[in-house]
């Protein structure tokens, strides 16, 4: 009996050692990023990218109601590994397919919950996986960064003035702060995505993707300064109207909890991705790769496209025999333009209605005039309308419009991810796909991920674009412009708003309400139309400007919105990019840099072997220094041998169309 009972405790206490402490390991297919996660008295994770460390020992854990904690003194039932090598259409895109290959590890714990670890060959990703049969209550989530240095940062922060009482109302409009993690700023928060630059140029971004019923994640730093750990928004229980003329609605008090939500679902992907040169940031799909398929079966009536945009020019048009404003005749006149131009859509923004009833119209607007107009002319028109207006009956303002001929909304003024929010655009998204209306989530929403699920929203904010640069000449925006594309955009189209046609040097710009002009040059401008992505892609200026512009605005019109293909030729954060995409037959390129000019050079080695090619150059004019709509434009031959130099002016940039030349 002495020696069985010896036996027993020997077994017993084997059996708590390997619960109490277990390790797995995950390589990326390509063998180069190896990710840890240890299982014991919590449940943490480590990623190393050949021999640097990444992320240090970092924890996760799930809190629900009565304090339950996913991911404290957690017990491992099972575990299972498989490798996905696969791919996807993604025919409203920066490329028409993606290529998603992985491996993949998923841990199943006791208490009803799994954590999915997924490893690319550009990052990797976890999400939390319930498997309750009642509905749970979400107290918080654990998501911590850590890190074994003090490394270099670009960082979104928080700045909103409308509640400071509470950060999580948010534009999410923000220059980066280039500090260490050390030194992030005092009481405050940042949002996604921001990166972290390590030795050896490598660098990393870090993400969320499929946001649903759920809030969007902020960070923080931790108590020694040593990395980020997260923070919410709490669910909203009390809201009052409140911000620009009253249309945000804003925060007065917060439940203790996160969300109340399913108790058998998939949670948001926690997301890193890592690289080892600038470009590759710049063409990444690690969004696209974690988010859900389509619900949308027939996409076929979604039409991205260029829009004439009315409110950053101030309506302001000329040489005409009516007064520009918020009229029939004025709109008319926008039609006329996108019309000529094979421009695809016109814009009503603010004005059009009342801001609080979208369903009753300015009286010196003949909506239904207009929409008929606009089809005659082949020209759809969108409606801007606050979400506060659009939730007050969405579905019936919804239908209306689209009864009517309206193509889309633009919904302004959401500014905050909680998840009522997160869950009111998903409901939005669903309805105006019933009606076949597109979207454009302006006013916040920052992309992570929907734009797959429902690839009728063409467009989001969340970036400090033109519009708001026609104030701040202070701004350091084409900084600005040579950061986003390496992080910003990694999440998802950005309604930046470009177009431009009165372009200042860094001495001469100034704001301008009615004339408003961008830092930089016209080639700058130019070449966002290939360098941002936006299937919805507003042009700024006012069509009277284009006109006496003809040159630059042919060029635009031809810009497509979405692509077959992308190549990051070249780029550093901060200072310069350049990147060519693919419709068809024909290539499209853009580069700019920042306030520094510089010498690049453009390798046409993309192009298709063996064959002749017809490039449209528009390059930064000699004088482009003092006259920053100063612009060269030629036409030459070229093919996938051929190497070509350009200077860009200070704030410049570079535009091309690239055509076979038997076409």
């Amino acid at each position: 009996m002495k020696n069985i009972f010896v036996l027993f405790c020997f077994l017993f206490l084997n059996f708590c050692f390997s619960q109490k402490k277990q390790d797995f390991i995950v390589f990326s297919p390509d063998g180069k990023i190896e990710v840890k996660i240890a299982v014991d008295t919590k449940i943490s994770w480590t990623i190393s990218h050949e021999k640097d460390l990444i992320l240090a020992s970092s924890e996760m854990s799930l809190t629900l109601g009565e304090n339950q904690v996913l991911g404290k003194n957690p017990v491992v039932l099972n575990s299972k590994k498989e490798s996905v090598n696969t791919s996807f259409e993604t025919p409203l895109y920066k490329k028409k397919s993606v290529q998603n290959q992985y491996n993949q590890l998923t841990i199943n714990f006791k208490n009803d919950f799994s954590i999915e670890y997924r490893v690319f060959d550009d990052g990797a990703a976890y999400r939390f996986i319930t498997k309750k049969k009642k509905d749970i209550t979400v107290k918080w989530e654990n998501v911590s960064l850590n890190f074994d240095h003090d490394y270099a940062t670009l960082m979104p922060y928080v700045r909103d003035l409308r509640n400071p009482k509470d950060p999580y109302i948010s534009s999410f409009e923000a220059h980066y702060e280039n500090k260490k993690i050390s030194e992030f700023a005092k009481d405050t928060l940042a949002f996604l995505p921001f990166l972290i630059d390590y030795k050896n140029h490598k660098k990393a971004v870090f993400l969320e993707a499929n946001l649903e019923d759920y809030p969007g994640l902020f960070v923080t730093n931790n108590k020694d300064k040593s990395g980020f750990e997260s923070r919410f928004s709490k669910y909203p229980t009390k809201e009052t109207n409140g911000g620009f003329n009253n249309i945000n609605r804003l925060i007065s008090e917060r439940a203790d909890y996160l969300v109340k939500t399913k108790g058998t679902r998939n949670f948001p992907w926690r997301a890193i991705v890592i690289a080892e040169s600038d470009a590759a940031l710049a063409n990444n799909d690690m969004v696209q790769k974690l988010s859900e398929p389509s619900k949308i079966k027939d996409i076929s009536w979604i039409k991205p496209g260029k829009v004439a945009w009315d409110w950053w020019n101030d309506w302001n048009i000329y040489n005409i025999d009516f007064k520009a404003g918020i009229n029939t005749q004025t709109y008319k006149y926008y039609i006329d333009f996108a019309s000529k131009n094979k421009v695809e859509y016109v814009v009503l923004d603010e004005g059009w209605s009342l801001e609080e009833d979208i369903m009753k119209h300015n009286p010196n607007v003949d909506l239904e005039a207009l929409i008929a107009y606009g089809k005659e002319k082949n020209v759809g028109l969108i409606l801007w309308s606050s979400w506060m207006a659009l939730t007050k009956n969405t579905d019936g303002i919804l239908k209306n419009y689209a009864d009517l001929g309206i193509k889309g909304f633009k919904v302004d003024f959401l500014d905050r991810d909680d998840a009522k929010m997160v869950n009111s655009v998903y409901d939005i998204s669903q309805k105006a796909a019933n009606h076949k209306l597109i979207l454009d989530f302006h006013g916040m929403y920052k992309p992570t991920g929907i734009q797959r699920t429902f690839p009728n929203i063409l467009n989001f904010e969340g970036v400090k674009g033109l519009e708001n640069n026609k104030w701040t000449p202070n701004d350091d925006v084409p900084l600005y412009d040579t950061t986003i594309p390496f992080i910003r955009m990694m999440a998802g189209p950005m309604d930046y708003t470009p177009g431009a046609m009165r372009n200042a040097t860094k001495s001469e710009f100034k704001p301008s309400h009615s004339s408003p002009m961008s830092q930089g040059t016209r080639c700058h401008q130019l070449a966002l139309y290939t360098i941002f992505e936006a299937p919805l892609q507003m042009m700024a200026d006012s069509p009277t400007a284009f006109m006496k512009e003809q040159e630059s605005t042919d060029f635009i019109a031809k810009v497509p919105t979405t692509f077959d293909e992308t190549a990051a030729l070249d780029g550093e954060v901060g200072k310069f990019v350049s990147i060519a995409r693919k419709k068809g037959n024909t290539w499209y390129l853009g580069a700019i840099t920042n306030w520094d000019s510089r010498d690049i050079t453009i390798d046409f080695s993309f192009l298709e072997k063996g064959k002749k090619f017809q490039a449209e150059i528009f390059s930064d004019g000699l004088n482009a220094d003092k006259a920053a709509k100063d612009y060269k434009k030629e036409i030459i031959t070229v093919d996938s041998t051929t190497k070509l130099k350009y200077r860009l002016a200070s704030g410049g940039g570079l535009a091309m169309i690239i055509k076979e030349k038997n076409l």
